[in-house]
């Protein structure tokens, strides 16, 4: 069904397509017959797993960035995943950077945003979890019941400075502790000016230690502890990377996500190859895999690693669970693929 739509979407622009597609996955979420046929065409065999001290159905999620409000919750999880990650959620709404910043190359089976964190703001996405969590009690230790596991990926408003990031997530963090069942914390971003510098030994130290701190005191409506996953770039050096994660594992962080879009451009064809932003898709792939096996390496199984980037096919995702990621997410590949692939992954792995 998907290669039939697929060209109509295509001759739309980037932006406007996904805001289309986001905008029928959550009505058929709200629609029952509508999420009944979703259920049944993309249901696949359940191949649960324990991560974090949490029940996922399967190892296979949606990235951050599809859905950043969480507006579309019910209807993505009609779609097979494990589990859905939304956001990036910023404090205080705000708009981005400005258009055009979506940018399609098909020839490289690529995408290249610079969004620069569009959001409604924590207390939209928070309105948004709640009415779709309802009645569900959150333990801290499952994902049961008809949805997925549930992330919330958090970053700093545009205009916070760098000094002062750390009370933008820890105030995330107070909104979102009694309503996600993991939070990831977003230092990697290549489209908000400054924000990799957050990568970097002594201010990552900084953010975790007040994260840690806050999650030990303050997490509330919790019968478990809360996961902490931290994002990172896949631009990192060798030494930077080993700084980051002694840090993340030094402040007691549950998992690394590895990784986000990169600011490489090497191998492109297409026409929009010098776009600034972050490139995603197929030509991260090499480049993801490397760090995946760098950073499994450095930690040793101390905590769990989450690998995306790159993965376009079942292969790829078999390959990275293969070489030891706990988990793997998809994002580019659905626009690509289509949601489809999903299914298809699962039957491969």
């Amino acid at each position: 069904m998907y290669s039939l739509f697929r060209p109509l979407l295509f001759k739309l622009d980037p932006e406007r397509a996904h805001r289309l597609t986001l905008q029928l996955v959550r009505l058929a979420g709200v629609v029952p017959p509508a999420r009944w046929a979703l259920q049944a065409m993309f249901s696949a065999p359940g191949k649960p797993v324990e991560v974090f001290g949490l029940q996922f159905k399967n190892a296979v999620g949606l990235a951050a960035g599809y859905d950043k409000d969480g507006v579309a919750i019910s209807g993505l999880a009609t779609l097979g995943f494990g589990h859905l990650e939304i956001g990036t959620v910023t404090p205080r709404p705000q708009p981005g950077n400005p258009g055009p910043r979506v940018f399609r190359l098909v020839e490289d089976q690529a995408v290249i945003n610079r969004m620069g964190f569009p959001s409604k703001g924590a207390e939209a996405a928070a309105g948004a979890l709640r009415r779709v969590l309802k009645g569900r009690r959150l333990t801290g230790t499952s994902g049961a019941g008809s949805l997925p596991v549930i992330g919330v990926n958090l970053g700093k408003n545009k205009d916070t400075s760098l000094e002062e990031a750390t009370n933008d997530y820890v105030a995330l963090m107070k909104t979102f502790s009694s309503l996600a069942d993991y939070l990831a914390i977003n230092v990697s971003s290549p489209n908000t000016a400054g924000l990799r510098r957050l990568q970097g030994r002594d201010m990552l130290e900084s953010l975790l230690g007040a994260l840690a701190e806050e999650r030990s005191q303050n997490a509330p409506g919790r019968a478990g502890r809360l996961p902490i996953l931290v994002k990172l770039a896949p631009d990192l050096s060798g030494g930077e990377l080993e700084d980051a994660l002694d840090v993340i594992l030094h402040t007691g962080m549950d998992g690394v996500i590895v990784t986000n879009t990169t600011l490489a451009r090497e191998g492109l064809h297409s026409r929009y190859q010098g776009e600034t932003g972050g490139l995603s898709g197929g030509p991260l792939l090499v480049r993801s895999e490397a760090i995946l096996a760098l950073v499994l390496k450095m930690l040793d199984g101390r905590i769990p690693v989450v690998s995306v980037g790159g993965i376009m096919s079942p292969e790829d995702a078999r390959r990275r669970l293969d070489r030891g990621a706990a988990l793997v997410q998809i994002y580019t590949g659905l626009v690509y693929a289509g949601p489809g692939l999903v299914k298809k992954i699962l039957r491969a792995v």
